[in-house]
C-alpha cells in the first residue's frame, strides 16, 4: 500500500484494481499489469483526482509523461493543474528537432528524446510514469529536463517496486506513488 495514504479507501481501490500477472515476460517476474485498473473506471478517476489533490498548488508547468504508460495519467493530470504535457519518448517517435539521453536498462541500454523547446529554462517540472522499478527511466527523464534548465519538483508513479531500490537512484529527488507491489 502507500506510505502516504494509508487507510484511504482510495487507495484501495486502487491496488485491488492492479492485476499482477505472474512469469511475464519471463519466468519470475511478477508484471503488474495496470490495464486492468483502467477498466475500473472509478479506480482510474480515484489516480487522478489523487494525483490532482497533491500537485493543484505546487506551480507545476510542465507535467512529462514517459512512453507509454505516462502518456495514460500524465495528460489528465496537467490538464486538471493547468500544466501543459511534454511527452518523453523512445527514439525516432518524435517529429522535429528533439534531445535525447541514452540510459542503462538490466541488459543493454536505451533512449529518451523530447522535443527541443517544449521545455523551458525555469519550467517546474513532474514526471509521471505508471511504475518505478530501477529507477533508470526517470532517472533519463530528470536528465532531460534539467539539461533544459527546467526544476524537477517531484517524480509520481502509480506503483513502486521497493525491492527494486529504483528510489535510491533518484538522489533524493522526491518520488510519490499511490501503491507498492505485493
Amino acid at each position: 500500500m502507500s506510505a502516504y495514504l494509508d487507510g484511504d479507501e482510495r487507495v484501495r481501490r486502487i491496488s485491488a484494481a492492479i492485476r499482477v500477472v505472474p512469469d511475464f515476460p519471463k519466468p519470475g517476474i511478477m508484471f503488474q499489469d495496470i490495464t486492468t485498473l483502467l477498466l475500473d473506471h472509478k479506480a482510474f478517476r480515484d489516480s487522478i483526482d489523487i494525483f490532482v489533490e497533491r500537485y493543484k498548488d505546487k506551480n507545476i508547468t510542465v507535467v512529462a509523461g514517459i512512453e507509454a504508460r505516462g502518456f495514460i495519467f500524465g495528460p489528465p493530470i496537467a490538464l486538471a493543474i493547468g500544466a501543459k504535457f511534454v511527452p518523453m519518448r523512445k527514439p525516432k517517435k518524435l517529429p522535429g528537432e528533439v534531445i535525447s539521453v541514452e540510459y542503462a536498462l538490466e541488459y543493454g541500454t536505451d533512449r529518451m528524446e523530447m522535443h527541443v523547446g517544449a521545455v523551458q529554462p525555469g519550467d517546474r517540472t513532474l514526471i509521471v510514469d505508471d511504475l518505478i522499478a530501477t529507477g533508470g527511466t526517470l532517472c533519463a527523464a530528470m536528465s532531460l529536463l534539467e539539461r533544459v534548465g527546467a526544476e524537477v519538483v517531484e517524480c509520481a508513479c502509480v506503483i513502486e517496486l521497493p525491492e527494486l531500490k529504483g528510489r535510491e537512484r533518484l538522489g533524493g529527488k522526491p518520488l510519490y506513488i499511490l501503491v507498492e507491489s505485493a
